[in-house]
């Protein structure tokens, strides 16, 4: 591998866990949400949630532009006040990559929170547990298998973004270079072809092998929550 491969993927790895790590627990606190309260507006929340699935990436990547930019409404605040900056460089590559897998995140939650037991919450509340406790002690157990798929998928999600990634970030070598840009850069070469290969097959590869992992990891944790 050459270094920009190299490069490449330790940038997306980075991307990607960072995605999952900023946006895993508000993907609970809204598949929650979703679950279990019903509330005006909440088919239009849930559209809004999954509309990344369905809008072309490189839309996302334009609003987030707008948004968080140095310029934008929301990215001048962040700069003026704390010094921060999304737009150009790795963090808002996370940024992209979190918007674009967050359904998928909600979705294996949710399905996951709607099928805990409620009367098993409900038992644990008239022994004296708060509401915050039996979340964190019964549900989120019970649900654990979902959220670890969600996690896996949203990181796997994360590796492949590209639409949004480059319409936001760029094509920064080092900085948000990552597996995605590198082969549509690779394929803009000429006598990159094979270079291009190796980044698909560690793509599979690493896309793969999460999946794998997320099957086995949930299956252990049913026949133990089982147990």
């Amino acid at each position: 591998m050459s270094d920009l491969e190299i490069e490449a993927l330790k940038l997306s790895l980075q991307v990607a866990l960072a995605a999952v790590g900023f946006s895993l627990p508000i993907a609970i606190l809204v598949a929650w949400v979703l679950a279990r309260k019903t509330f005006p507006g909440k088919s239009f929340l849930d559209g809004f949630v999954h509309l990344p699935l369905i809008l072309p990436p490189v839309v996302v990547g334009y609003v987030l532009l707008v948004g968080l930019g140095r310029n934008g409404i929301v990215g001048s605040f962040l700069f003026d006040t704390f010094g921060l900056t999304f737009a150009f460089t790795w963090k808002g590559a996370a940024v992209a990559a979190a918007v674009m897998a967050f359904p998928l995140m909600v979705r294996a939650i949710r399905l996951s929170l709607e099928s805990v037991d409620q009367g098993l919450e409900q038992a644990a509340r008239t022994l004296g547990a708060n509401p915050l406790r039996v979340f964190a002690t019964v549900t989120l157990p019970l649900a654990s298998p979902g959220i670890l798929t969600g996690a896996i998928l949203g990181f796997a999600r994360s590796l492949g973004e590209f639409g949004a990634t480059i319409t936001f970030v760029s094509n920064i070598p080092g900085e948000t270079r990552t597996l995605p840009i590198a082969l549509y850069t690779l394929t803009q070469i000429p006598g990159g072809e094979a270079g291009a290969f190796r980044l698909v097959v560690i793509s599979v590869i690493v896309a793969f092998a999460a999946l794998l992992v997320s099957e086995m990891m949930a299956r252990r944790l049913k026949s133990r929550l089982g147990g």
